[in-house]
């Protein structure tokens, strides 16, 4: 493992976020958003051998060995803890590692939206943090959950696979449940975590019918319920809820998303002026409005809801860009090439705000 620990603290030392090894190359860093390539010479299947046999209890080990991908969770003493993909390619071992943060951030420091406060005062419904792959949803949650462990007395559990970032109990009790270590599946841990007597449950992913359906139980029984989703805004979400369930079952699901949804929080990463990543971040509040729109199918009026709601702290992804580039932390160009309706973007960046949301909700 001396050559794998080397690489790791390498890594850390440059502030990469990602580390990819692949038998034939040597390894490569992911910083900013730029692939970088080590001066170590290439990996042999000897090495990535070596590095699995350490990586991988042997349950997990025989489990790799027969599905060819498996999830860890990985520390390295003085370097920090990172999150592990090992997965098969052309017959070989290959390995990616996401650097996991192991000090926690203020919301200011990482440019999340203080309404997020408020939302981590609820005591009931479910709160998705969405975005794709590399969004930042992993720190969103984990700043979520350090604030209320830090400002509020909750028992809270959480399910993922695998753990990512470690807490210490502080003002909350905090229960961390790995898949596959500590309980056989999420499926397995849902069906008992409310025996666990628990105020708050944060599911790693919300994946299927399954899940969602232990989320509302759970909602519905006074838990407040965090979780992740695969979505890049909130009207997808909602979206990729429902589509996980049958056209004769999605009304059902609807009045009871509408009826249980606490908030939607969706979130990019975007190139800032000085070569980091800020998240921009949309937030849906399901407010009345919002839960009378899911209800009734208008899914298409969501963003509409949302650039209304802004008194109550709800902002569309325009106006979370509209104050990232007033606040000199992108530039105009990266906000109107990632912005989901650029023209308008365009016309509020000069002044310009046209009444159109009133009029969407009123047809």
């Amino acid at each position: 493992m001396r050559l794998l620990n080397e690489i790791l603290k390498e890594a850390a030392d440059r502030t990469a976020s990602d580390v990819h090894l692949k038998v034939g190359n040597p390894p490569v860093l992911r910083i900013g958003k730029e692939l970088v390539n080590l001066k170590n010479a290439p990996l042999t299947n000897s090495d990535m051998e070596s590095f699995i046999a350490e990586l991988l209890p042997p349950k997990k080990l025989e489990y790799f060995k027969e599905h060819n991908e498996m999830d860890i969770a990985y520390s390295l003493d003085n370097v920090g803890r990172f999150r592990v993909n090992v997965f098969s390619q052309r017959g070989n071992i290959g390995i990616v590692m996401r650097r996991v943060k192991s000090e926690f951030s203020d919301f200011s420091e990482i440019g999340l939206p203080e309404v997020l406060k408020k939302v981590c005062g609820y005591r009931q419904g479910i709160v998705i943090i969405c975005g794709p792959a590399r969004s930042g949803k992993s720190t969103t949650i984990a700043t979520m959950l350090n604030y209320i462990n830090n400002s509020r007395r909750m028992h809270i559990v959480t399910i993922e696979d695998p753990i990512e970032f470690l807490f210490k109990d502080n003002q909350s009790v905090i229960n961390q449940r790995e898949i596959s270590i500590d309980t056989d599946s999420f499926y397995s841990a849902l069906k008992h975590v409310i025996r666990q007597d628990p105020d708050l449950i944060y599911i790693g992913e919300m994946r299927d019918k399954d899940s969602f359906h232990a989320a509302v139980n759970a909602a519905e029984t006074g838990h407040i319920v965090f979780t992740t989703l695969h979505a890049d805004s909130a009207s997808h979400a909602v979206e990729r809820v429902l589509n996980y369930f049958p056209a004769e079952q999605k009304d059902q699901i609807r009045h009871q998303l509408a009826n249980n949804l606490s908030a939607i929080i969706a979130q990019r990463l975007m190139s800032a002026a000085d070569g980091s990543l800020v998240p921009a971040v949309e937030v849906m509040l399901g407010n009345g409005i919002v839960q009378k729109l899911i209800r009734d199918n208008k899914l298409i009026k969501l963003p509409a809801a949302i650039e209304i709601g802004s008194v109550e702290g709800m902002q569309t992804f325009n106006q979370s860009l509209m104050w990232l580039v007033q606040n000199g932390k992108i530039s105009r160009e990266e906000a109107l090439a990632r912005s989901p309706n650029p023209e308008s973007l365009k016309l509020n960046l000069q002044g310009i705000f046209l009444d159109d949301a009133r009029r969407i909700l009123e047809t």
